[in-house]
């Protein structure tokens, strides 16, 4: 091999890490359609809203029953099928289930923030597991998890300090949830909160959680798509879509349209550089591809139900395309 397939060979690889070191100062983006714990009722009153280019539709096949339990057996829910422990290694289908269906505990129009972000934690694994260069993006989505996590820890210390301050004076002031550790109960809570202590700035970026929880929803449709994609069968010549041309499909739709040309390059070079679609397989626990669809659906039916409630309060408080 010659001096110049050499540097051909070398200078792919380099550009992709250069390029990826120059980018770790962006934040990640964001999109439309995201060590806590609590119990769930999905109630899949799938509510459809006009499509926009910030709100793209996401098919809906079906509603998942509720009457599900779940363990470190795994989690079964009404008639679907279980989904067990996966030996030797990180990501975990069931646990996913479980963090995302607890995050559903509450109001049909709302979502329990500690296990959102519980779910992120499991989704964080399973981008992780696709190799170095996805990790670049992963760590993105984790600065915006400890945002919100020390926002929220932040609130409990400031309430602990103002409650003995307010019995001392003989003050009674009512928990209007506002304040305080319920101000991060749930997303609802989250944004009318902020709302009310003037940490959302429609201008300007602040550190709200807001801002914060707008960009994991984003990475969230990202997430969805390509797991929907996965679960799709082959097409009429049998031929079943790449990982990276899911991946790239899919990042076209959530992600691209709020990211700089350089982003939109480094990403273009990790789709090229994703493992074969039996890695795929391998992460979500199947082993033929018929077994497929049925273990992803049965995820996405919930993960839909999740983004769709949280793309709700976002849209209710204009909260779409915070800075």
């Amino acid at each position: 091999m010659g001096i110049n397939g050499r540097l051909q060979r070398y200078l792919l690889p380099a550009s992709i890490m250069a390029l990826l070191l120059f980018l770790s100062s962006f934040w990640l983006p964001q999109i439309a359609m995201g060590d806590c714990e609590t119990s769930w009722h999905p109630c899949l009153s799938f509510n459809f809203y006009r499509p926009t280019p910030e709100t793209p539709v996401i098919p809906h096949p079906g509603g998942v029953q509720s009457g599900g339990q779940h363990g470190e057996r795994g989690v079964v829910l009404g008639s679907v099928p279980p989904l067990h422990v996966c030996p030797g290694q990180q990501f975990q289908v069931w646990r996913l289930m479980s963090h995302l269906t607890s995050s559903m505990a509450t109001h049909s129009d709302d979502v329990l923030l500690e296990h959102y972000l519980y779910s992120w934690d499991e989704l964080i694994k399973f981008m992780e597991s696709l190799g170095p260069l996805v990790s670049f993006f992963s760590q993105k989505v984790k600065d915006k998890i400890a945002v919100i996590r020390e926002l929220a820890q932040q609130e409990k210390v400031d309430h602990e300090k103002r409650s003995p301050a307010e019995g001392h004076s003989g003050l009674q002031t009512p928990p209007s949830g506002l304040q305080g550790p319920a101000a991060y109960r749930s997303v609802r809570s989250m944004v009318e909160s902020e709302l009310q202590r003037g940490l959302v700035n429609f201008n300007v970026r602040t550190r709200s959680g807001c801002r914060n929880l707008l960009r994991l929803h984003r990475s969230l449709l990202w997430i969805l798509l390509l797991l929907q994609g996965l679960g799709e069968g082959p097409d009429a010549q049998g031929a079943y879509r790449t990982p990276g041309e899911l991946c790239r499909d899919a990042y076209t739709v959530a992600l691209a349209p709020h990211h700089p040309w350089l982003i939109r390059r480094a990403a273009e070079l990790v789709f090229v550089a994703l493992p074969d679609r039996r890695v795929f397989l391998d992460i979500v626990c199947v082993r033929k591809e018929e077994e497929v669809g049925p273990v992803l659906n049965t995820v996405l039916n919930v993960m839909r139900e999740v983004y769709t409630r949280t793309q709700s309060m976002l849209e209710e408080h204009n909260m779409m395309e915070l800075p």
